[in-house]
This record gives structure tokens, C-alpha cells and sequence, in this order.
């Protein structure tokens, strides 16, 4: 009888996978020959995504992802340099595929909201192997062991900042054609990128990984349990460990009693060099320029993402139809930024990114 009833649950639980986890991801773009000149060559958006069996759960999927980012396999950069930002803060750059011919394509990786050299290095190695392009992680202000030499960091990045680090990687390689990736809040400031430039944009084309959209309403929207756990870890890395660089802000009180990363977010305007919480947004909400992207863009988001939700990509369908160049890609599992598939639990979203990339400088060539 119990191996009869065990069965019946076998078979219900993988009606109720296939059902409700091992879906088609949702396309959302506009219809035209560029878009489906992409889509025909990226097979991973056109089947089933089957997220790992043993823990297709939203929470099971993070917590593997945290433990492969701390005991993963280690990884040595080929070459890592600090850059020195025109106002005297500090970012750096982390180097694969430095062997590759000068014409070899080059992808920028802008990494997560409290992301490092070493908690990027599976996708950093991921990339590598799929694309066999020159990949390198553009580390923002304080991340990491980076010495905070200027009073200023910003969560979302800074663009100029970026721009600095984009200039360096041209004057090296002329005759290299500049991809790049966001991912999580690394997607914010690939967005502000791409729509501040336009047209003169030195980045041929992107994807946002797990993208939040509008922040000013964004953070809000986070799962209280993540939301509460990621402010702490920011104000423990970018606040009290520097308290003779903001302390003596009037904000300061404030934001150090910011219980989630709305609140924080509300509040870390003079830490990222703005008078108002007005002058941050304008400046750091990558929706303000996000009409304004010129070259193709994939954006990648879960239903289930517990961080981004995705209630913050839904309100942005109507307008991702109106650009001739965004596609947007909604898969019903995932959580924030893990994707695993199969019993091995493999990086559905790596490989997609590295489908993406590869297609899209085919067709660029």
C-alpha cells in the first residue's frame, strides 16, 4: 500500500513540476526581422527551461546559489588592476581571455549589488568557457577588499565611473567590437549606460540578468526577509566600515537606521555624492533613460524572483514592445540571479548568456 501511495505522489508532484515549473519562457518584444533573427538562434528561449527537480523552490534555488558562491571552485583572473576615478575613488578591473586576438570580442560584466571578484568568479569562468571571448569584471567603488579613496560609493554604480572603465578597455583593444552584462543591480547601470549614450554608445549590446527596473519603487516590492538581510550587509560593507567618510552627513542617522533596502535606498542619496534623494534618482534610476537604448538589449527575469519582482518588468511590457531591439524573456522559476537545470544543477542563464552573445555578434559581424 505505501509503495502504491508513494508513487501517486511521485506522479503528482511531477504533474504539478511540469505544470507549473517546466514551462516556455514568455517572449516579450516587438515583431521585426532584427528581434527574430536573434530568437531564431538562441534555442534555449524557444523550449521548456526545467529548473532542477530537487529544488525548484524560490528559497532552495538561493540558498544553493549562496553556497556555490562561497565554496565554489577558486578561480585566478589572468590579470586584475585598480583604476584610479577622476575625483580619486577607486575601481578595478578583472581579466580572462587576455591571449585572444586583438579582433576577438570583449565582454563587460557588471557585477551584483554586493558583488566581488570572488563571488562572481562561476560566472566570470562560465562566461569564458562559453564564449572564448575576453571577458573582464568591472568592480564598482568598495566592493570587495577596494579601499573606499573618495567619500562616495552608489549601490546602482556610476556611470561615469563606467565610462572610465569602458575607455580603458577601447584605447587596449581598438579592434575589439564591447559587449556587456548586468546583473541584478550591475543591469541598472548597464541601462543607465546604454541610455545616457544613445547612439554614441561604445557597448554594441547587452543583457540584463535579473533587472529591478524602476528603484524608486522597486526595493519596496523585495521579499521582507531578503530586503531586511541585504540592507544590513550593505550598511555593514559601504557605511560602518567607513565612518569618517559619511558620518558627519546629515542623511547619516537616518540611513544607518534603515531597516530594508527601500528605506536604505531612500536615504543613501548624500553617500553617493547628491544634495537630494531627488538628485540621486535622476541621476541613478535607469528608467529615466531606458527609451533612449540604441542597441539590442535581452532581459532575463524569473516570476518567482523574491528580490526583482516581477511585478517591476510587467509594468515596462508595452513599452519593451515599442523598442525595435529589446526582448524580454520571463521564465515562470529561477529566483534572483540562481536558474539552475538538471539533476546536476547547471547555469541555465550562463548558457543563455553565452547563446545570446555569441548570436549577437554574429549577426553584428
Amino acid at each position: 500500500m505505501w509503495i502504491a501511495a508513494c508513487m501517486c505522489l511521485m506522479v503528482l508532484a511531477l504533474l504539478y513540476y511540469w505544470r507549473t515549473a517546466a514551462l516556455k519562457p514568455e517572449l516579450i518584444y516587438q515583431e521585426n526581422a532584427a528581434n527574430r533573427h536573434i530568437l531564431d538562434r538562441l534555442p534555449r528561449l524557444q523550449r521548456r527551461y526545467f529548473p532542477t527537480f530537487w529544488m525548484f523552490n524560490t528559497h532552495l534555488q538561493l540558498i544553493v546559489l549562496g553556497f556555490k558562491k562561497g565554496f565554489g571552485k577558486k578561480l585566478s583572473y589572468e590579470k586584475s588592476e585598480q583604476l584610479t576615478m577622476a575625483d580619486g575613488g577607486t575601481t578595478a578591473l578583472h581579466w580572462l581571455g587576455l591571449e585572444n586576438p586583438a579582433d576577438k570580442p570583449t565582454l563587460l560584466v557588471l557585477h551584483t549589488i554586493t558583488g566581488s571578484p570572488h563571488s562572481m568568479r562561476a560566472f566570470m569562468r562560465d562566461i569564458f568557457q562559453l564564449t572564448g571571448w575576453r571577458i573582464v569584471l568591472c568592480q564598482r567603488r568598495g566592493h570587495g577588499d577596494l579601499p573606499l579613496t573618495a567619500p562616495k560609493f552608489n549601490t546602482m554604480g556610476d556611470s561615469d565611473d563606467l565610462r572610465e572603465q569602458i575607455e580603458v578597455t577601447a584605447q587596449r583593444y581598438p579592434d575589439s567590437p564591447l559587449y556587456a552584462i548586468g546583473i541584478s543591480a550591475g543591469s541598472g547601470l548597464l541601462v543607465r549606460y546604454l541610455g545616457e549614450e544613445g547612439e554614441q554608445s561604445k557597448i554594441r549590446g547587452g543583457m540584463a540578468y535579473c533587472p529591478g527596473y524602476n528603484i524608486e519603487h522597486a526595493f519596496g516590492r523585495a521579499q521582507d526577509f531578503y530586503s531586511r538581510m541585504m540592507a544590513k550587509k550593505l550598511l555593514k560593507q559601504f557605511v560602518f566600515s567607513h565612518p569618517e567618510a559619511f558620518s558627519g552627513l546629515a542623511s547619516y542617522n537616518t540611513l544607518i537606521n534603515s531597516a530594508n533596502l527601500h528605506e536604505l535606498h531612500q536615504n543613501i542619496y548624500e553617500c553617493a555624492g547628491f544634495n537630494t534623494l531627488q538628485e540621486f534618482m535622476d541621476a541613478a534610476n535607469p528608467m529615466r533613460v531606458f527609451h533612449n537604448i540604441r542597441v539590442p538589449v535581452l532581459i532575463l527575469n524569473a516570476e518567482d524572483d523574491p528580490v526583482c519582482h516581477i511585478d517591476n518588468a510587467w509594468e515596462y511590457k508595452e513599452q519593451i514592445k515599442e523598442m525595435p531591439q529589446a526582448i524580454l524573456a520571463v521564465t515562470r522559476r529561477g529566483s534572483h540571479c540562481a536558474y539552475f537545470e538538471g539533476l546536476t544543477a547547471q547555469p541555465w542563464a550562463h548558457r543563455l548568456a553565452g547563446e545570446y552573445f555569441t548570436a549577437l555578434a554574429q549577426t553584428q559581424d
